[in-house]
């Protein structure tokens, strides 16, 4: 069934490859909790499955799975009205996938929801502001404005440059 099915030119198999590390990491940052993070990334795959979208790009492709992943987290949180501490989070996160990025993840997931999601699709998935505002659908002043305060947020969080 899926084999034959492209998406951007990708089977559905090459989306999972490519693909999967992004949607894993928006996941866990969103809900910082192992379990509901592997609902929302397979409720996300599901969804390119049976809602079979018309993706013209690779570009498209990887913002269509980013929004779906977003969408489905938030669903959950409102859902569940719980939320679960980094502390509790017992595994090693591996969703930035070089040494650089991991190293800022643990400061991420002590940063409001807002702040996180919009810091981690700059820094670890390397969208542009624009993309993100149309990911999350907010204005890109916003999502600007967002960026300056959390970085000032991560600074606090390590430390800060002292001058």
């Amino acid at each position: 069934m899926a084999k034959s099915a492209l998406y951007a030119g990708y089977t559905y198999e090459e989306v999972l490859r490519e693909f999967a590390q992004a949607v894993a990491g928006v996941c866990m940052m969103q809900l910082q909790n192992h379990a509901d993070a592997e609902d929302c990334f397979q409720n996300t795959f599901v969804k390119l499955l049976t809602k079979q979208p018309k993706l013209s790009d690779e570009n498209h492709l990887k913002n269509w799975l980013l929004r779906v992943a977003v969408n489905e987290c938030h669903n959950l949180r409102k859902k569940n009205r719980r939320t679960v501490s980094f502390e509790e989070v017992t595994e090693e996160p591996s969703y930035c996938q070089s040494d650089d990025t991991l190293d800022v993840s643990w400061a991420l997931m002590k940063l409001k929801p807002d702040y996180r999601e919009i810091l981690y699709l700059h820094y670890c998935e390397g969208c542009k502001v624009d993309e993100i505002a149309r990911l999350l659908g907010r204005n890109p002043n916003t999502v600007k404005v967002m960026l300056k305060r959390g970085r000032d947020m991560l600074k606090a969080v390590y430390g800060g440059d002292e001058k």
